[in-house]
């Protein structure tokens, strides 16, 4: 038997610094050259919770109150929204479900978001930690967060560690944390008012410092605290991981300060949730197969519209054509306060050509195509015919064009006769003889008849102001220049007239 070989643990630690901004921000890329302070609480005494690194420039600090941001220029003031810090959370778990299952939540430090992802025994996966590091920072960028990363075989180190990493991913490796450590401040880990306020009167200033004390002394003056603390200063603290389990959905959500009227100005918001709810769909490997828009309305009320394209598809253009013509032709009956969008994962779709095979159009064109010309003549005049279970003429109704799961080749070669109806049918003058076909005119021509099949009885709807009653046959005829008609006639018992129905192609 071969030896054991002992995995060493790995844990990243996720770090999202000024959150409930990264999360507003994501969704409005035009202020990204903007400064932005976010504020929580209830007016007049609202307050400043996040801001991004222009406003922080300015002069703007966490605590400030609204009447002093009023000193700013150039400063773009954003309430905190806590449905959309909802979505944005859910999108960082399933981002960081794609690296690993194991993923646990840290108690946030002021205006953060902290996650830490268990990567042991996923090298053969990812490759090396620093390849690995590399890819999850790729991954945030596409959803439009900036993340701070630390890895290290002991949970806290990861976590004290990752605040300090803003340039790039910080790795520490494996018996070197209590190094690493030495120098952050003690705030690194996070201690309570008190602890802070006996550890600076003691003159200690560094984690380092907190380190290199002997346990036994700092047992007797914090008790069992003071031994965890030297533990966590030196990289040696043990934790017991209690993984979240995230829910894959696709959804995102934002609400406006105003409510919006114009389409145009809804589609610039729709365009970068159709950015999110698609990159999200690629990290599992999945496309959009539908997508649902609720409108929040002013004054109350929801508008709910969807989209569901022939194919699953990836591509942002063509989702929000389809949305747009959707909305022109439903639009909302008010101005629209927020936006929520949720999509439904698909299979990717795959096309594989013969070498000889004519090339077929794109679905994905067509879906838009099929969209415009809704727009113009009305849903309920595109579509696919689909006949009822009735022997009644033309009862057939419109529904949405599909893609067919796969098509049935028979075994022989088969002649197939295309049936044409005449809309509106063709009024005949008949010739009959002993109630038999013998000739018909049509057009100024008269046909005589060769060969009949029928008559078939068709009758239904006696309960109803529609009752029908009719006689068909199948004719072959010819005139006199031997033209030859292959035809479906019909009598109506009811209305005693002939007609002809359908041609034979």
């Amino acid at each position: 038997m071969g030896a054991c070989v002992m995995k060493v643990p790995l844990y990243v630690c996720v770090y999202v610094p000024e959150f409930p901004a990264q999360v507003l921000l994501r969704l409005r890329p035009e202020l990204a050259k903007t400064a932005v302070a976010i504020l929580s609480g209830e007016p007049p005494l609202e307050e400043v919770c996040s801001a991004n690194a222009l406003a922080f420039r300015l002069g703007v600090t966490l605590g400030m109150t609204h009447s002093e941001l009023d000193n700013f220029t150039g400063l773009s003031l954003l309430k905190r929204a806590a449905g959309e810090e909802r979505s944005a959370r859910n999108a960082l778990l399933e981002a960081s479900g794609v690296f690993t299952p194991r993923i646990e939540i840290q108690p946030s430090v002021g205006s953060t978001f902290i996650m830490v992802l268990d990567m042991t025994g996923t090298t053969r996966i990812f490759g090396l930690p620093e390849k690995a590091l590399g890819r999850i920072v790729q991954v945030f960028s596409a959803l439009s967060f900036y993340v701070q990363i630390a890895a290290s075989a002991n949970l806290y180190a990861a976590t004290c560690m990752a605040p300090a990493a803003r340039t790039r991913p910080l790795l520490i490796p494996a018996g070197q944390e209590a190094e690493m450590l030495s120098t952050l401040p003690l705030g690194a880990l996070n201690l309570t008012a008190q602890q802070s306020e006996t550890l600076e009167l003691w003159g200690l200033r560094r984690v380092g410092e907190l380190a290199a004390l002997p346990e036994i002394d700092l047992i007797a003056r914090l008790g069992q605290q003071g031994k965890r603390l030297r533990q966590l200063a030196r990289g040696e603290y043990s934790h017991l991981m209690v993984p979240e389990e995230p829910v894959f959905t696709l959804e995102e959500l934002i609400s406006f300060d105003a409510p919006v009227e114009i389409l145009d100005s809804l589609l610039f918001v729709l365009g970068p949730m159709l950015d999110q709810l698609l990159a999200r769909a690629q990290n599992h490997a999945f496309a959009l197969a539908s997508v649902t828009v609720k409108l929040g309305l002013d004054g109350g009320g929801e508008h709910e519209r969807s989209v569901k394209p022939a194919l699953p598809v990836l591509q942002r253009e063509i989702l929000l054509k389809l949305l747009q013509l959707d909305l022109q032709l439903h639009p909302p009956s008010a101005g629209v306060v927020s936006l929520h969008i949720h999509a439904e994962p698909g299979e990717r779709s795959k096309v594989q050509l013969g070498l000889f095979a004519p090339q077929l159009p794109e679905p994905l064109r067509l879906d838009v195509t099929l969209a415009r010309i809704a727009a113009l003549v009305g849903e309920e005049r595109v579509g696919r015919a689909t006949l009822k279970d009735t022997h009644h003429p033309d009862r057939f109704t419109i529904g949405r064009f599909v893609v067919p799961q796969g098509t049935k080749k028979s075994e022989q070669a088969r002649h197939s006769v295309a049936l044409r109806r005449c809309r509106p049918p063709l009024r005949l003058s008949v010739q009959q003889k002993d109630r038999r076909l013998v000739a018909f005119f049509l057009h100024g021509k008269r046909f005589a008849v060769h060969e009949t099949y029928g008559p078939w009885r068709k009758s239904g709807e006696w309960w109803s102001q529609q009752i029908w009653s009719h006689e068909e046959w199948d004719v072959l005829a010819t005139t006199q220049t031997e033209d030859t008609l292959l035809c479906v006639i019909t009598h109506d018992l009811l209305h005693h007239h002939w007609q002809l129905d359908a041609l034979y192609d």
